[in-house]
């Protein structure tokens, strides 16, 4: 996909096709990203003197993103990319801390991460999604499964660094072989 730093002569039409693939990625970015990549699509046609034309295959015309490039309407979609995210607890209003738990049973890894996702529900009173496998649920010959932890940025944060932190250590301990490691911020 060609989107930025090139700029050909003589190009006036540009599709985008599958739009839908961006925006239904399972990613809480996946609008600002299509949106991005939507924009930054357009701008290759009709740089020179010739009027630019942009066809979006889609199955969703009306979509909010779609709309917002359509009118090139970017204060619109990020009114409503940032109320979506407060709404949701997504950055930049809330902290996500993604944990991958790597072990060589699969009943194991899934086992483990049930544990502290539990754990760090009831103490922390954080919201957490999962765990699930990810798309790619075996790398080097171990499983993976994953929780994202969803913190509200305060005082506090320090405080439920370090519980999470001694938590995952003791289940470590108790799981020989497994493998915890923590991606803050992994967007």
């Amino acid at each position: 996909m060609i989107t930025k730093g090139l700029d050909f002569d003589n190009v006036s039409v540009v599709g985008i096709m599958n739009a839908d693939n961006l925006l239904n990625f399972p990613d809480f970015r996946a609008y600002e990203r299509a949106y991005q990549m939507f924009t930054q699509v357009a701008g290759r046609a009709g740089r020179k003197q010739k009027r630019g034309v942009v066809i979006i295959q889609t199955f969703t015309p009306y979509h909010p993103v779609i709309r917002d490039v359509m009118d090139n309407n970017f204060l619109n979609f990020y009114r409503n990319e940032i109320l979506d995210r407060r709404n949701y607890h997504y950055p930049p209003f809330y902290r996500l801390v993604k944990l991958i738990f790597r072990h060589r049973d699969s009943a194991t890894v899934a086992k483990a991460a049930r544990e502290l996702a539990s754990c760090l529900k009831k103490t922390l009173k954080v919201e957490i999604a999962g765990p699930e496998k990810p798309f790619i649920s075996w790398i080097r010959n171990k499983h993976l499964q994953e929780i994202i932890i969803k913190i509200k940025p305060d005082k506090y944060l320090p405080v439920q660094k370090r519980y999470i932190h001694k938590e995952a250590a003791q289940l470590k301990s108790r799981y020989k072989g497994l493998e915890i490691i923590a991606d803050v911020d992994p967007y």
